[in-house]
């Protein structure tokens, strides 16, 4: 058999075991979830090998979903660690045989605390499931190892496990795209759904805005000062009428007309699209990208259609959007 049928093989044990798992789910993962829902403290994951490397990346994937979680190594545990349990929290611990020495130590330890326990195992009637408040079946009825001895199969199947808890415990608290976005600030996810127009565009002295009744030649040199590539047109409440960019003024130079001594309004473009301040800085994005013709500019205004700002394309770029 070729490498890559021998690797089909094992992805297909992996993925039996998976659709196994799928099955086999019943009541006592709904006890796993009210469990941890009902502690006020946070999740202690635990485990030994590599189910302590499930047991960390379980206790991240919570951690970042909005279920506050930590791993405790379970040798370091028995050495002065298990003093970052508390009476609120609940442990998970994880052991394929459920008879790792160290992890029931923890049990153990956690036992003395008052600490609830979920096991996830491998093994139907192994001590850590027998005396785990709630046991979640993550037993495999081969390992895609060709040896059927290197933990595989398992492996995956806890981590899945540990996944499918952190989803519906998602659910559960209605976690959202912005409660995500607070846990993942400096994510390109966290920017697309913090980041406000009002957080990069230009104003004050840097905004380009003149007033209906300029002369072009006033209106041009705001251009080239406040270098923002447009200069937008207001009538005298600051309501936005229109906005001149530097394309309009290579297109007026092509045409050859004198139009300096001319209004800024006699060849502006009329009702710009524009955005508000508080929308989203992608939104800003999709506005200049989405057009038969791209924009580079944005006039911004505020719930009054007063301007109050201009954005670039190039501050979103910079922005990392």
């Amino acid at each position: 058999m070729s490498s890559i049928g021998f690797a089909r093989e094992t992805l297909k044990k992996e993925i039996a075991a998976l659709e196994e798992l799928m099955r086999g789910l019943g009541p006592e993962f709904d006890s796993a979830i009210e469990l941890i829902l009902s502690a006020k403290g946070k999740v202690i994951a635990s485990g030994l090998g590599k189910s302590g490397i499930v047991a960390g990346k379980v206790a991240a994937t919570f951690s970042s979903t909005g279920t506050p979680a930590v791993f405790l190594h379970p040798v370091e545990a028995m050495h002065g660690d298990i003093g970052i349990a508390q009476e609120n929290d609940i442990s998970l611990l994880f052991s394929n045989s459920g008879e790792t020495k160290e992890v029931l130590e923890v049990l153990q330890a956690f036992k003395r605390l008052g600490l609830k326990t979920i096991a996830v195992v491998g093994r139907k009637g192994c001590s850590l499931g027998e005396y785990a408040d709630c046991r979640l079946d993550a037993s495999v009825k081969e390992e895609a190892c060709p040896l059927n001895l290197s933990p595989t199969s398992s492996v995956l199947v806890a981590l899945a496990l540990g996944d499918a808890l952190a989803a519906c415990l998602m659910r559960r608290r209605g976690f959202t795209e912005e409660d995500y976005s607070r846990l993942h600030p400096s994510g390109s996810l966290g920017k697309k759904l913090l980041l406000r127009v009002h957080d990069i565009m230009h104003s004050g002295p840097a905004l380009p805005q003149v007033v209906t009744g300029t002369p072009m030649s006033e209106a041009l040199y705001i251009l080239t000062s406040k270098a923002m590539g447009a200069v937008i047109v207001t009538d005298g409440a600051g309501k936005l009428l229109g906005i001149y960019t530097d394309g309009d003024l290579k297109r007026t130079i092509g045409e050859g007309r004198d139009f300096l001594g001319t209004k800024v309004e006699s060849v502006m473009s009329a009702d710009p699209v524009a955005i508000r301040d508080d929308r989203l800085a992608v939104e800003a994005l999709a506005l200049m990208e989405n057009r038969p013709s791209q924009i580079s500019v944005l006039p911004v205004v505020n719930g009054e259609n007063r301007v109050v700002g201009i954005v670039r394309l190039h501050d979103l770029v910079r922005a990392g959007l």
